[in-house]
């Protein structure tokens, strides 16, 4: 007979389950994009009702996903020309020995676009999912989006225009990404470009400019130098 003294478990999340748990047998169930819930749940070895107490659908197993997609993608430190986003744009801490402010996006938003290249192939299904239309987490994606921007903005592009060059560049790279997850007999999956002569080529567009507006000056190259480790 149970001890009456013996407190009883309280009922509520399955102490087994967290974040962490739950988004590796996700990354580690094959294709994120077909993964159902009760498969996912079967990985974890606990009923899907315990499952459904931290993520209800699909939905919210995505965005548990990307918010350690952003976590790990995003360089630590903020972008550049202005430290962490939000902060002071006289911070003389973002300035050189000279005085002259970095506002060099381009080798850091390389190596956003690479660890997004490394980390979204690691998942399979993931970009594809992620290029089709349906909610996707406002508060991790919502990070990256504000620290493109700021980056964008540091370097004194207009604030449309940053937003513009941002949409410009998650559609184009996560396009890219998910063409990648698809059949190899596809006839636009011939003959793709190497990741860096695919970037380089959208680095050397942006930012987005007014029509007739100059363009990057020859010799710059966003190449594979800025490609993280």
């Amino acid at each position: 007979m149970p001890d009456p003294a013996t407190p009883r478990p309280r009922p509520g999340r399955p102490a087994r389950l967290n974040r962490e748990r739950i988004v590796d047998a996700a990354v580690a169930a094959g294709n994120l994009d077909t993964l159902t819930m009760r498969a996912l749940a079967a990985r974890l070895d606990v009923s899907h009702g315990a499952l459904y107490r931290w993520v209800s659908d699909r939905d919210q197993l995505f965005d548990l996903v990307s918010e350690v997609m952003v976590e790990r993608i995003l360089p630590t430190g903020g972008p550049p020309g202005g430290g962490l986003p939000g902060g002071s744009p006289d911070d003389s801490s973002d300035e050189s020995p000279d005085g002259a402010r970095d506002t060099d996006w381009r080798p850091w938003l390389a190596r956003v676009a690479w660890s997004m290249h490394d980390q979204f192939l690691a998942v399979p299904g993931y970009a594809t999912r992620l290029s089709r239309p349906h909610r996707h987490n406002s508060e991790a994606l919502g990070r990256l989006r504000q620290e493109v921007v700021t980056a964008f903005t540091n370097a004194g592009v207009a604030p449309e225009l940053a937003e513009q060059s941002w949409y410009i560049f998650i559609t184009t790279v996560v396009g890219w990404l998910a063409v990648q997850e698809t059949p190899s007999d596809l006839p636009f999956n011939h003959g793709a470009p190497r990741f860096d002569l695919f970037l380089d080529t959208l680095l050397r567009g942006l930012p987005a400019r007014e029509p007739g507006a100059g363009r990057i000056p020859p010799g710059y190259s966003a190449s594979n130098s800025y490609r993280s480790s």
